[in-house]
């Protein structure tokens, strides 16, 4: 391996797998040992466990991330995203946030680019969806729900009245039951402030494709997860599909129509696409092959692990593969790091072999599930173990304790209502100034009871 100089590691994202990554090489190498560099389109890594918490408003937003230049000390880092990677050049293009792109050259390729959501080509989907994957997300649903209690509110048409009170998401997934069950008990909570509105009118609605949620657990905890929302008035639909989301309108494959102001897509996730722009070895799935010991398959110098890889799963046997967890991830982080550091000084690396722990989810505040190595708990226990078990995961000090600040504030104060639907667009004010036009009517509340094609724009830009 000798580079006659110390090599160059690139690190295409900053991720779990990119962060902690850096994080423990910049750590543990000697100085002059090597370089590192760090691309990703953010300044930050996204803890993504704690966005269901940031949208209900049990956490400040700004906590849930972790700003990497702050972090990553020692380390470049470069606001872009990578457009293609030659491996045989060892050379990556760079799209920098300004300016035209440029070739990066490195010695040794880290690609753990993450995922993105994986969608389905349904009619209304683009104009009516917002994902949950980002802290803008998570603020802009927030956001989203309050302003549809605010205009549910204020509406005369009971028609209206009642598209703002329908909320539908789609997909049964962690992400989208722990977002579903947030959100609705912030808002169940937010409709004491509202005296012309009932609980009982709003509409949550949770649409999975197969028959069965979190698969993640055991099918009796699915269950009781299922009871659970049922009991809160929250409408599970189990192996059924959505036809089409056009104007808000939607149909499903059993022939339901409804009307909702509000439709998040949480139905799983498929590698990021630049994968499709290397010259390394990707599987059916469009995941790079990997072996145990985290190395691009049959390729020198190249690295990989989390959502983008086929990691074998050494505990499951022959063909299996690791899931995309935060749990497998952060730990593939570290067995990534120390297998490059022995491949530097000439040492045996090690395969990643990790048996899965279990699942937590919360369903809300003081309410979850958990199966802890075959141990199954629910209710408040369950929900303090979900918030342990990703304290003890959130990196820094620094955070950890806003994080815990956040949480002892939350017993003794209420969420707050507050709907700044505006920073999804903050220019519409000065542009209708600026041009003249009358500005009687926000866009966030205009009859039809959704957002306005300028502020669901910036949502889906964000």
């Amino acid at each position: 391996m000798g580079y006659g100089r110390a090599p160059h590691i690139l690190i295409v994202g900053g991720g779990y797998v990119g962060m902690y990554t850096a994080l423990r090489l910049a750590r543990r190498l000697r100085k002059d040992e090597a370089t590192i560099t760090v691309v990703e389109p953010n300044s930050y890594m996204t803890y993504q466990p704690f966005l269901p918490e940031a949208a209900a408003g049990n956490l400040e937003p700004r906590h849930v991330v972790v700003p990497l230049r702050k972090v990553l000390k020692g380390c470049r880092i470069v606001s872009g995203s990578v457009l293609s990677v030659s491996h045989a050049r060892r050379t990556a293009v760079v799209q920098p946030q300004l300016g035209d792109s440029f070739d990066l050259a490195y010695d040794i390729l880290v690609m753990c680019p993450g995922s993105i959501a994986r969608t389905l080509p349904i009619p209304g989907l683009a104009e009516q969806g917002i994902g949950f994957k980002s802290a803008a997300e998570a603020i802009y649903l927030r956001n989203q729900v309050i302003s549809r209690l605010d205009a549910a509110a204020s509406a005369v048409d009971p028609a209206v009245r009642r598209r703002a009170l329908t909320f539908l998401f789609i997909g049964g997934g962690y992400a989208g039951i722990e977002a579903l069950a947030e959100l609705e008990d912030m808002a169940r909570d937010a409709c004491s402030f509202y005296p012309d509105l009932n609980p009982a009118e709003m509409s949550w609605v949770l649409v999975e494709a197969t028959g069965r949620i979190l698969p993640e657990v055991s099918p009796a905890m699915g269950l009781y997860t299922v009871k659970q929302l049922e009991h809160r008035g929250i409408a599970v639909k189990l192996n059924t599909r959505v036809e089409s989301l056009v104007d808000g309108r939607v149909v499903l494959d059993n022939g339901e129509r409804f009307d909702a102001g509000t439709v998040v897509w949480t139905a799983g996730v498929k590698p990021n696409p630049v994968l499709t722009r290397t010259d390394l070895p990707l599987d059916d799935h469009g995941r790079l092959r990997a072996t145990a010991f985290l190395q691009v398959d049959g390729v020198a110098d190249a690295w990989t692990a989390g959502d983008c890889a086929a990691v074998p799963d050494l505990t499951k046997g022959e063909g299996a593969t690791t899931g995309p967890s935060a749990q497998h991830a952060v730990r593939q982080a570290g067995r990534l790091a120390e297998n490059i550091l022995a491949e530097l000084r000439q040492q045996p690396i090690r395969p990643y072999e990790h048996s899965y722990a279990g699942s937590v989810a919360s369903l809300g505040l003081h309410k979850g599930v958990a199966e802890i190595y075959g141990i199954r708990l629910r209710g408040w226990p369950a929900w303090l173990m979900h918030r342990t078990y990703h304290l003890s995961r959130v990196p820094t000090l620094n955070r950890k304790a806003r994080v815990v600040a956040d949480w002892t504030l939350a017993l003794f104060f209420r969420r707050e209502i507050v709907s700044l639907g505006s920073f999804a667009d903050p220019r519409a004010e000065f542009r209708r100034a600026a041009n003249g036009s009358p500005a009687a009517v926000a866009p966030a509340t205009e009859a039809a009871g959704v957002a306005s094609a300028d502020s669901e724009a910036a949502a889906h830009r964000s």
